[in-house]
């Protein structure tokens, strides 16, 4: 059981016990529960049967993928709502991968001003990273994350049997953020999770609690992303970038976010090897484990030039200057770094040449 800022991660069968008794503790008038497509015929099947309350339940669907994560879908779904007699003592369910839990999160925050949500994750990415820690939004356009709020679950639900349902490449989207934070916090951590060339549902359990617990300690410290939570981050800025140009290139093969983060820790230990001294044994440790898993995509001269110019959009940044989270070695970690653009050049070098 790991405490964020508000909620509280419950695992498998105690999870579905604590979603019980806050339903009967909590007067709803109604609770909604928000599919897309693939939970809908997937997960809702066997999440519906664990849940008992006399609370009439209303399932809502939007279309799956992060090209539905926009402010149009949650339109649809706040009509909806509306449609269904939503109120203010209305109860919000997630059931879904990072789209699901991102967008829903951010209807309930505004939906009459706000209502209650608990994040059933269904997805190894968002069971470890989008689920936990109260950032919620969407998309605008191909930018990632641009429109949204900082607002808790009451409680995240992680069921692992929920994984079984994922492809193989799902599963290793959410094993990127899993490095990461083995890379940001703990060494150890990350020679176990960087040594599963192939995942098992029985090897998830533990990894899934320990990489909860890591964000959750950063989220819990940090949740307004001051200082500490900035961390998070490591790969994202150019991660963030380069999913979001191979979203809008219909030429480029559109990565998952686990993949685009990937390929980010790889630009970014080579950032921080050129800029911290992080070690370059350890940095050509990390490429040849990310490569094995994820390969590699080709970017020309003037993709990496529209990549550069998509950072000024990260979030992260301030005053108009780009910041990138840096190591000194694994868990240590720099946050607020400065790059200039001749060495992002390199790191693309680098990868490419891996």
């Amino acid at each position: 059981m790991a405490n964020t800022a508000k909620g509280t991660v419950y695992y498998k069968e105690e999870a579905y016990q604590k979603i019980n008794e806050y339903l009967r503790e909590n007067n709803h008038s109604k609770v909604f529960i928000l599919v897309d497509s693939n939970t809908h015929e997937l997960c809702l099947p066997a999440f519906l049967p664990k849940i008992e309350t006399e609370t009439a339940i209303e399932i809502i669907e939007i279309e799956a993928g992060e090209p539905f994560k926009n402010l149009d879908t949650c339109m649809g779904v706040w009509q909806a709502m509306s449609d269904l007699e939503g109120d203010r003592k209305s109860l919000m369910i997630n059931l879904g991968g990072g789209v699901v839990t991102d967008l829903g999160g951010f209807v309930a925050s505004t939906f009459k001003r706000g209502i209650n949500y608990i994040n059933v994750p269904t997805t190894l990415l968002s069971m470890v990273d989008a689920s936990v820690g109260g950032k919620t939004g969407v998309d605008l356009g191909n930018l990632k994350n641009q429109i949204g709020v900082i607002s808790n679950a009451e409680m995240v639900i992680v069921d692992s049997d929920y994984l079984a349902t994922l492809p193989s490449e799902e599963m290793r989207s959410g094993l990127a953020e899993i490095l990461k934070h083995g890379l940001i916090a703990d060494e150890a951590y990350w020679h176990k999770v960087g040594q599963l060339s192939e995942l098992t549902l029985s090897d998830l359990d533990d990894i899934i609690r320990v990489s909860v617990d890591i964000k959750a300690e950063v989220v819990t410290e940090d949740p307004f992303e001051n200082g500490l939570r900035k961390t998070l981050n490591y790969g994202h800025t150019l991660g963030h970038a380069v999913e979001s140009y191979c979203l809008a290139h219909t030429e480029k093969k559109t990565l998952l976010h686990g993949e685009a983060v990937a390929l980010g820790i790889i630009l970014a230990t080579y950032l921080s090897k050129e800029l911290k001294d992080f070690p370059t044994e350890k940095l050509d440790d990390i490429t040849k484990r990310i490569v094995e898993l994820y390969g590699k995509v080709d970017f020309t001269r003037e993709d990496i030039d529209a990549i550069i110019d998509l950072m000024k959009y990260d979030k992260k940044n301030e005053a108009g200057k780009i910041n990138f989270v840096l190591l000194k070695d694994i868990g240590e970690t720099e946050i607020d770094c400065q790059v200039p653009n001749d060495l992002i050049f390199d790191a693309f070098e680098f990868y490419k040449n891996a």
